[in-house]
């Protein structure tokens, strides 16, 4: 009974009013053919697996004892809480659900926004720390030889991990046995998990910002393939304390949890890897401490390489302590933390050595039971090499896979990964290369990455991966294909400018109708006063707009071009436009689980006056029902009829605020729309 709050308002409903008004289940993306690809695994886990996800027992009584609503939808006391509990679930799957299809970042901002609202209590103090690393790759990796998206990259690999979690018996055991979870019930391991493994995933790469300027001077000299080394002139960071510094609050709560005190984040995650590896693996925390004290200061030490991970590591803790407080930080908030500050070089080569040229000197992969976190993160984080843009000079020159399939059936990790057909010729020679090399190995070995990692019988990116975790409980198998490439879900326009700031613009969208300049602040009250949903309606309404203006004929744009400026939408623009947003909303809607409906205006309510307008409007969002949503799954002609039927006072609402959004990117950015 996946969303048992929703039920439960059914049942009372059904009840109060005599026959079943709803809300109806939230449907559950079902893939007919294969039931454990990626999409179906990952969004069953949030569907199914994670039941009361946040819910509130005592405010479930209160509302009982006290006859009131305590949960929010368009306005507070709308909804019981528990019942916005499951709403903000199912926000974050349907979000998921979008990305999986799109893969842009436009969609991986809804899932971070979810997943912040959710498990940090607001967006705003967090905000910075999501659009930092997008700012970073969209504007300055074009500098670097080598660099991939990691914004979208990150969200790909948080539904990896609820994939493997749903279909691997080995890694559920696992993780239930290494946190004392076996008395819990399944949701519960599974919610923690979610919030623990969402954490590690979403912001295992947001520490980018500090490793991209370090590249950005060492590929000026690599232009001419210099090779990195001790004539390389490199940066190195100093006074690192202000950024890994633990205050008084935060030693108080550490030493309460592990009883001794941390100065410092590369301290305490010394001491958590030391406990969980160092064992196994031979090495001390004194050991450790020197490796990690050395990453920011010393990356000579380290084949003069910066390991973005250690600063990843330390923001995160810096924005838990900040967010959450001190009081709260839990020792799987630090595991969450040491996963980060293993997956990227620090296991690989101070731990393990997994390719030294000594064999005596290489250590096993890591099993799951010793740090599940850690292990779902690197095998997660090699898995996701496909549709990441291309940054880097080099990089845009390699091959990479567009696409991957995955089947998780039978306990294993079967994967397809699809190289564009139309870079055949680049394949084609590296093939006629690698054949000469067969016949003539004192030739230098070629490669074409990431195509020639995995094709072949035996593909060194199997073997890599097996030698960083140990699959032996959930085997991989992975296989290289060409297919032509369909980009249509892409959704690129010609618009373009620093446009990433989708809160903002949503916030101040959404307090159009406010009176007189409200501050910044009363902008954002009034917004945080809806639910998760409406505010990723509005959102939605901001990340859509470069759509509608192509259609239109329209870019925006920082630059200055020599093109007609547009200053305010008329009704011949409305009439191309608002047909399309009023198309989002109707999907938007019926994803969500609304359906058509006009019982909450006819139903018998206790009140009159303005007082039954609040009833009917909270029981609308009660019985999830809409006078101007559709059912069943209408095509995109039949929603435009649907559309040039509706009263001018609707239809004005699918357009006229864009003219708000139009004097917003002139203000805040200083973009301009212009008309081709």
């Amino acid at each position: 009974m996946a969303y048992t709050a929703i039920e439960d308002m059914r049942r009372k409903n059904e009840v109060r009013f005599g026959s079943d008004v709803g809300p109806k289940q939230p449907p559950l993306y079902i893939n007919r053919r294969k039931r454990n690809d990626l999409k179906s695994a990952a969004l069953r886990f949030l569907h199914s697996r994670c039941e009361k996800l946040r819910f509130d027992e005592n405010r479930e009584a209160e509302e009982k004892k006290k006859g009131v609503l305590l949960g929010t939808s368009l306005r507070p006391g709308q909804i019981p809480y528990n019942m916005q509990m499951d709403l903000d679930r199912l926000c974050l799957e349907k979000s998921l659900e979008v990305f999986i299809d799109s893969g842009i970042a436009e969609d991986a901002y809804s899932v971070y926004y979810c997943f912040l609202v959710l498990f940090f209590g607001q967006y705003r103090k967090s905000k910075k720390m999501v659009e930092l690393l997008s700012e970073y790759e969209a504007n300055g990796s074009s500098l670097l030889m080598k660099h991939r998206d990691h914004y979208s990259h990150s969200v790909y690999v948080f539904a990896l991990g609820l994939a493997i979690y749903e279909t691997s018996d080995a890694y559920r055991s696992s993780f239930k046995s290494f946190y004392h979870l076996e008395g819990k019930s399944e949701n519960e391991a599974a919610n923690l998990y979610l919030e623990y493994w969402g954490l590690a995933s979403l912001f295992h790469d947001i520490g980018y910002p500090f490793e991209l300027p370090f590249e950005q001077v060492l590929s000026y000299f690599e232009v001419n393939d210099q090779e990195r080394g001790k004539d390389s002139l490199f940066l190195a960071y100093r006074c690192v304390e202000a950024l890994t510094g633990l205050d008084q609050a935060a030693g108080d709560r550490l030493e309460e949890l592990y009883g001794r005190r941390f100065a410092t984040t590369s301290e305490l995650l010394a001491f958590d890897i030391t406990k969980k590896l160092g064992a196994d693996y031979g090495f001390s925390e004194e050991y450790m401490l020197d490796v990690l004290d050395r990453k920011p200061t010393n990356p000579d030490d380290f084949g003069y390489f910066m390991d973005h991970a250690f600063f990843s590591a330390a923001r995160l803790c810096q924005e838990l302590l900040k967010i959450l407080k001190p009081e709260k930080l839990t020792e799987m908030h630090v595991d969450a933390l040491s996963a980060i500050m293993l997956h990227n070089s620090l296991y690989k080569f101070a731990i393990a050595f997994y390719k030294d040229k000594k064999p005596e000197k290489r250590k096993s992969p890591l099993r799951m039971d010793l740090h599940p976190l850690a292990w779902m993160l690197m095998l997660c984080d090699e898995l996701q090499c496909w549709d990441r843009t291309a940054y880097g000079r080099n990089s845009r020159k390699e091959l990479h896979p567009v696409s991957a399939v995955f089947d998780f059936s039978g306990q294993a990790i079967n994967a397809v990964y699809s190289y564009d057909l139309a870079e055949q010729d680049k394949i084609k020679t590296y093939e006629k290369q690698r054949a000469e090399y067969e016949a003539d190995p004192a030739k230098k070995k070629p490669r074409l990455k990431a195509y020639s990692d995995m094709a072949g019988d035996k593909p060194d990116f199997t073997a890599d991966i097996e030698r960083i975790v140990d699959t032996t409980a959930f085997p991989l198998k992975v296989r290289a294909e060409l297919h032509k490439v369909n980009r249509e879900n892409k959704r690129t326009y010609l618009s373009g400018s620093n446009f990433l700031h989708f809160f903002d613009f949503a916030v101040a969208l959404h307090a159009r109708n406010m009176p007189g300049k409200p501050s910044q602040e009363e902008m954002e009250e009034k917004f945080n006063s809806c639910s998760l949903e409406y505010r990723l309606s509005t959102l939605g309404r901001t990340r859509h707009f470069a759509a509608y203006l192509n259609a239109i004929g329209c870019f925006y744009t920082d630059k200055p071009v020599d093109f007609e400026t547009v200053t305010r939408f008329g009704a011949k623009d409305a009439a191309i436009f608002a047909p399309m947003e009023h198309e989002r909303w109707v999907r938007e809607h019926q994803m969500m689980g609304w359906r058509y409906g006009k019982d909450y205006e006819t139903l018998p309510v206790k009140v009159s006056g303005e007082d039954e307008d609040e009833a009917r409007a909270a029981l609308r969002e009660q019985l999830r029902c809409h006078k101007l949503c559709m059912n069943g799954n209408p095509t995109h002609d039949e929603i435009r009829a649907h559309y040039q039927r509706l009263p001018r006072r609707y239809q004005d609402k699918d357009w006229k605020p864009f003219n708000r959004l139009l004097v917003l990117l002139k203000d805040m950015e200083g973009s301009r729309i212009y008309r081709l």
